[in-house]
């Protein structure tokens, strides 16, 4: 069995093995896509093939919608060569419940996959053909909180963003770059309106997304390569809007027990690959079932129905309260203390850390009492329910073979929103004081720790990749892991840093406490476990 458009066609070697087929005419699908495109979605990777591609494949399923989504990336071009290209850009979702089955399906849903690479003429012309037709609807994005941003640590322009704004439209290379690009090339064939979407989990990502072209455009404007109509083009949001939006699915990397069962099955060539940009990807995606999207409900030039496969549309102040529940507070600064603290006690699985009663303590405190005394009900996602889920049901689940590794990646670019956004909401409460934080405070020192690249038995560990890490790091010189003596203050340049914490923590009054923290961690092999459970069972 082959996961290909001509290996589909036998329908009962499929059904046999368990595993739905589309329900629609692939081939007519994207036939009409290519001439009237819907949806163009940057970022195609694992949470985009299983969730937002699945989204769209209930509707073409019910007769809800006769097009699909054309997948494109900015970033890892070798992706679509070895992920999508082989396999006619299908793939297979693989959800985990956590009673150890499995649902299972072959996802059609793409009808192309493109890379945004101005270097390659034939992929470009797809995207501006399609972006250039005024029938298209939206360009959503997937490609996390780092592919927003303009600006390294010290708040300075990217090198490539420079070169972009100096060189105009012509060839970016940076993914707000391209964005600008392709809305010029929309505003010189039609000025018809469109939605630009973010789904990332990042606090207002439809103003990030919107802030960081603008200032693209601004550039171009000044630098006489674009004029001023197009900018007042874009930031008229009856024209280009930017709709806030709160994902939440779990979509880890591929395991290794998921790729034995497909070939159990007989379904060949699933084995991962590990792309130039060394991101690990399979032909087939595991994830767990719950799901959440949230959007806001502003979309000038129409939208898919995707309320009928289980989207929710609101204004915008209930997809910020719901994206702020989830994103400050109920998942994400779990999953990212979780993150550190696992890869520093020698963890490798999310859910055998949930075992561990230090770290199962921390994180419900880190939800439960403080965390959601300071978050908004959004009305239509209860926060607590919300919770319970996430540490009865979510974390727990075994079958969700996720990573603290993964989670730590980029760590940098998380924290101003998952632990940041909570400490401002004490700075600013007349009934809180923010000395009261213990375990956000707490899971800052260990994020510290963790950089050294030393785990808690005083082996060498690996730091995952974060694009401000080497910054860091040169930061933390000096410090020994097994040597309180060695801390002389390092952290407070960093600890002061606004764009990293949101607020500067020195002046907030927490550094000292996260400094005390630090040094305790610092007292040699054990010392981590040590600090955690004295904070968490004092």
């Amino acid at each position: 069995m082959k996961l290909t458009l001509e290996g589909i066609k036998n329908k009962e070697m499929w059904d046999n093995a368990g595993i739905a087929l589309p329900e629609y005419d692939i081939d007519k699908m994207r036939k009409n896509t290519g001439e009237t495109p819907l949806w163009i979605h940057f970022g195609a990777g694992n949470i985009f093939r299983g969730f937002i591609a699945v989204l769209q494949q209930k509707l073409l399923d019910e007769g809800l919608s006769d097009r699909g989504i054309i997948a494109a990336d900015t970033f890892d071009y070798d992706m679509i060569d070895r992920i999508y290209v082989p396999f006619d850009n299908l793939s297979l979702f693989v959800g985990l419940k956590s009673d150890g089955n499995t649902d299972m399906k072959v996802i059609a849903s793409i009808a192309d996959a493109v890379k945004a690479d101005y270097r390659d003429e034939d992929n470009m012309r797809k995207l501006t053909d399609a972006v250039r037709n005024p029938s298209l609807q939206i360009i959503s994005y997937t490609i996390t909180e780092k592919g927003y941003s303009l600006r390294n640590m010290a708040g300075e322009l990217f090198s490539n963003v420079v070169s972009d704004m100096n060189e105009g439209p012509a060839r970016p290379t940076h993914a707000m770059s391209v964005t600008a690009a392709l809305l010029y090339e929309r505003y010189l064939a039609c000025k018809y309106p469109i939605a630009l979407c973010s789904m990332d989990n990042c606090s207002h990502n439809g103003a990030i997304l919107k802030a960081s072209v603008i200032e693209i455009i601004e550039a171009w404007v000044k630098n006489g390569f674009v004029d001023e109509g197009f900018l007042e083009y874009v930031s008229d949001e009856s024209k280009v809007s930017f709709p806030w939006s709160m994902i939440d699915k779990i979509t880890p990397r591929p395991a290794k027990v998921i790729e034995e069962m497909l070939d159990k099955k007989g379904i060949e060539n699933m084995s991962p690959v590990v792309t130039d940009k060394n991101t690990f990807i399979a032909p087939f995606v595991n994830a767990e079932i719950p799901e959440y999207l949230v959007i806001e409900d502003r979309f000038p030039n129409g939208r898919p129905a995707l309320e009928n496969a289980g989207v929710y549309f609101a204004d915008r102040e209930t997809v910020n309260n719901t994206e702020k529940m989830k994103v400050t507070t109920c998942l994400n600064p779990l999953h990212t203390a979780m993150a550190v603290f696992g890869c520093l006690l020698g963890y490798n699985h999310i859910a055998k850390e949930m075992q561990d009663e230090d770290i199962k303590k921390l994180v419900e405190n880190i939800g439960y009492k403080e965390g959601l005394p300071v978050v908004v009900n959004p009305g239509i996602i209860d926060p607590r329910a919300f919770i319970d889920e996430v540490l009865t049901k979510r974390l727990p689940n075994m079958f969700i073979p996720d990573m603290p590794q993964r989670i730590a990646t980029d760590t940098s670019m998380k924290i101003p929103i998952r632990f940041g956004e909570t400490i401002k909401a004490y700075r600013n409460a007349e009934d809180r004081d923010v000395n009261d934080l213990t375990y956000i405070p707490l899971s800052i020192a260990a994020w510290f720790r963790y950089l050294l690249g030393v785990d808690d038995a005083g082996n060498k560990m690996p730091v995952s990749s974060d694009p401000r890490l080497d910054e860091l790091q040169e930061k933390l010189k000096g410090i020994v892991y097994n040597d309180a003596s060695s801390y002389t203050g390092q952290l407070k340049s960093i600890l002061s840093n606004e764009v990293i914490f949101a607020s500067d923590l020195v002046e907030a009054g927490l550094s000292e406490k996260i400094e005390d923290m630090f040094v305790k961690m610092l007292a040699g092999d054990g010392s981590v476990r040590k600090t955690l459970h004295e904070y968490v069972a004092g």
